[in-house]
């Protein structure tokens, strides 16, 4: 296995919806909107095994000072691998001079996270609305 990793915004929905389904995130039910996401992100990056969409990172920026790390997933098949943390690194690098790259972490990933030098809020709550408009 060669893991190929790739700085492009331009993916097939196929590719996404399996990616997503990989991780029974629920935004896999909208592939088309995925493509358009990932089109519309500042920056993302993604593994390949072969032509197989294996992992992906996407992050939004506002051009100078913050990044918001959006999508990070990679599929449990290759897990444990160190791909997820050469994602992040490539997103690191790519904001090296930006103040802040904010991502919202959940429990079960945190010491990940950590690990990949993301430190928790001591100040801050990350807020949601959640829409179900198709």
């Amino acid at each position: 296995m060669r893991i190929i990793y790739k700085d492009t915004q331009e993916f097939r929905p196929e590719e996404l919806q399996e990616l997503f389904l990989s991780v029974a995130w629920s935004s896999a039910e909208f592939p088309e909107r995925l493509v358009c996401a990932m089109n519309n992100s500042g920056s993302v990056f993604s593994a390949w095994d072969g032509e197989h969409l294996i992992g992906l990172i996407n992050a939004l920026d506002d051009g100078d000072m913050t990044a918001y790390v959006h999508f990070l997933l990679v599929n449990p098949k290759y897990q444990q691998l160190g791909i997820g943390r050469k994602l992040v690194s490539l997103v690191k690098e790519r904001y090296v001079g930006y103040l802040r790259i904010v991502l919202v972490g959940y429990d079960k990933k945190m010491r990940f996270y950590q690990e990949c030098g993301f430190e928790p809020s001591t100040d801050s709550v990350p807020l949601f609305i959640t829409t179900l408009n198709t």
